[in-house]
């Protein structure tokens, strides 16, 4: 206990002790190892320095975490958040801002900068020095995504530990920080690594469209169905994921069972992405936004895709097992069934506007319109558009300015979440089953609710949980990733994350505030 009150006491200063000083060092030192690689430096032995790099890096921040939490109680961990340079937009938090967007250009859209061999030339610089560990994992020398992979993964494991230290006294908050950190190592990286060593398919089994827009695309599918059975599986795998796995799995958890227990971009969001939760914008203009955006970009996602399969199916390929005319029976099957849904008025989407209504109904009509139109005239291009051209924007704008530079480089800027909440096409199809279909929500005692704001403040997604709580009312967003930090850091226990299937489709309507019957002329 520290009795003195003086603002001016030292005590008041949140400093590194010697601990974190010493853990900083070590991450430095790490990082300036990878990074002289950029600048030509040739080690004795690039494997062990490769490893001494990445140990070093990791080393140094399971150092800081240590001596950061160990020997303080459990409990809420974010003293000193708006202090902090780092985490407040401040000097630190700005350059981390520049040096994370210019990685993620050069990654991209200048590999060769980074040493990728071009036109068959062996590799140098900073992906050469890799080159040992991707010829011992899959035998072939390493790629910039390999590099990619390795880090990121790297970064969820180190930062990941680092979670579970803060968080320990939350069994909730364990438990799903190791599900998304085995989920990124064993199955995003050690096992489509491996499978290349065995001259398999390489395959990511917890991506899958819209997220992986590739999956339906002619390269990739020509690439698994000519790997034979297990390539035929791993599509079939795909398929059973959008319409029958994530369907089934997001009704009973709500969208959490992804994009908080399992995708790689959420794993990065909740790591290393920790610090900056609270940068997101909680405002109601923010919120517009991000349902323009987001809804926007499955749009996109959506027409590119339907341009992308029929060009396929319009040449009847062999081997395929859909022809052109099963795929307009599909679309129109699909399209027809979702705008009758919008319009017979179940019970579940009373609540939504009619505007909204007639819009998602005129996109079906157009989609269906076109295919048709496109079928009887025999035109390849469903859209008037060839569908490489569409597959190409969707690539640059969104699978990389967007969910990479935008996504990552923005972390010390907009907060942890920015893709996820404001573009994953993803997560705006897992957020409309969690809105209406799903029996997920996050259940508030309004009449244990002090106004601390700490919910509101470190929620990602930027949800105002606040205002819910206060008026007791359930939390039943479709922008919500159910992380549970709202709950983790509440000092009442005012949250609770559940799943319920008694009222699914009232969830949201209910509101129990405290109410006060005065007397007239009764004062409180």
């Amino acid at each position: 206990m520290e009795p003195n009150l003086s603002i001016i006491n030292q005590s008041a200063h949140y400093g590194l002790n010697l601990g974190q000083k010493l853990g900083s060092v070590l991450a430095g030192l790490g990082m300036l190892l990878l990074s002289l690689n950029l600048f030509g430096v040739q080690f004795p032995s690039s494997f062990g320095f490769l490893i001494l790099s990445l140990v070093l890096a990791s080393g140094g921040i399971l150092t800081y975490a240590w001596y950061t939490y160990n020997g303080h109680s459990a409990g809420i961990k974010n003293n000193g958040v708006w202090f902090n340079s780092l985490s407040n937009r401040g000097f630190w938090g700005m350059l981390s801002a520049v040096l994370i967007t210019g990685f993620y250009v050069f990654l991209y859209f200048m590999p060769q900068y980074l040493g990728q061999g071009q036109n068959g030339a062996a590799n140098s610089g900073l992906i050469a020095f890799f080159d040992p560990l991707s010829q011992f994992l899959k035998k072939q020398p390493a790629s910039q995504w390999f590099v990619y992979g390795v880090l990121y993964t790297l970064s969820i494991l180190a930062m990941g530990l680092k979670f579970i230290w803060k968080y320990r006294h939350n069994r909730y908050q364990v438990l799903r920080t190791c599900s998304v950190m085995f989920f990124q190592t064993g199955i995003a990286f050690l096992l489509p690594e491996f499978m290349q060593r065995l001259n398999q398919p390489y395959y990511d089994f917890k991506n899958m469209w819209p997220l992986d827009y590739d999956f339906f695309e002619k390269g990739q599918m020509d690439y698994l169905l000519n790997s034979g059975g297990v390539g035929l599986f791993m599509i079939v795998f795909g398929v059973a994921m959008i319409f029958i796995i994530s369907p089934v799995l997001t009704y009973f958890y709500g969208k959490r069972w992804y994009c908080s227990w399992v995708c790689g971009c959420g794993g990065l969001a909740e790591t290393v992405g920790d610090p900056f939760r609270q940068l997101s914008d909680k405002s109601l203009r923010a919120w517009k936004i991000e349902r323009w955006l987001i809804y926007s970009v499955l749009v996109f996602v959506v027409i590119m895709t339907v341009a992308v399969l029929y060009a396929i199916f319009h040449q009847n390929p062999a081997g395929y097992y859909v022809t052109r005319d099963l795929f307009l029976v599909l679309v129109l099957a699909i399209f027809a069934g979702l705008g009758l849904i919008l319009w017979l008025r179940p019970k579940y989407l009373q609540q939504i506007p009619r505007s909204v209504k007639i819009t998602a109904s005129s996109i079906f009509a157009l989609i269906i319109a076109l295919t048709t139109l496109a079928y009887f005239t025999n035109n390849p291009n469903v859209f008037f558009i060839p569908a490489d051209w569409l597959k190409a924007w969707y690539g640059f704008f969104i699978g990389a300015i967007f969910s990479g530079v935008i996504g990552v480089g923005f972390y010390p800027l907009m907060g942890s979440r920015v893709w996820c909440r404001f573009g994953c096409p993803m997560a705006a199809i897992l957020g409309l089953q969690q809105k209406f279909f799903s029996r997920f929500r996050i259940t508030t005692n309004g009449g244990q609710c002090i106004s601390c704001g700490n919910c509101s403040t470190y929620c990602e997604m930027g949800i105002d949980v606040r205002a819910y709580a206060q008026k007791g009312q359930d939390i039943v967003r479709a922008s919500c990733v159910g992380c549970g930090i709202c709950a983790a850091v509440c000092p009442r226990g005012v949250l609770r994350l559940e799943n319920s299937a008694i009222d699914v489709h009232t969830r949201a309507e209910a509101v129990r505030v405290i109410r006060l019957d005065l007397e007239k002329g009764a004062t409180l």
